[in-house]
């Protein structure tokens, strides 16, 4: 099996007013944001041909999307292959929260670790290497 996880996908966190935190994020760190999230673009260190990113964003304090986990923040971790990935976790005992999701921009799915905490797994498409 490649490798499992190849980097950091993107740091989500809950807060009062994601509006207010990417505001100030701007301001104060530089981090300019879209109601999305601000997007990290780098290369790979071992082929600087290939791009990727990472996304980092605020979510209110009722999101249900990081949901089972009571934590106030979700990583997001990018991989080589997700579907043989979750297939290798599923025969170790890892528990997934739902099904995996395809879209343009990336296959993702979530799993829990030992101490409830969600993660989010994201195969990134092909405009998001």
């Amino acid at each position: 099996m490649k490798k499992r996880v190849t980097s950091l996908g993107g740091i989500f966190f809950k807060c009062a007013d994601p509006k207010a935190q990417r505001e100030w994020y701007a301001k104060h760190l530089g981090i300019p944001a879209t109601e999305y999230g601000a997007v990290f673009d780098w290369r790979d260190a071992e082929n600087p041909e290939v791009k990727g990113q990472t996304v980092w964003n605020p979510f209110k304090n009722e999101t249900k999307y990081f949901e089972p986990s009571q934590k106030e923040y979700m990583i997001n971790y990018r991989v080589e292959n997700l579907a043989e990935l979750l297939e290798e976790l599923k025969k170790e005992g890892v528990q997934q929260i739902g099904e995996m999701q395809v879209y343009d921009y990336g296959k993702f799915a979530h799993i829990m670790d030992p101490e409830g905490n969600k993660i989010e797994l994201w195969e990134a498409g092909a405009d998001n290497v």
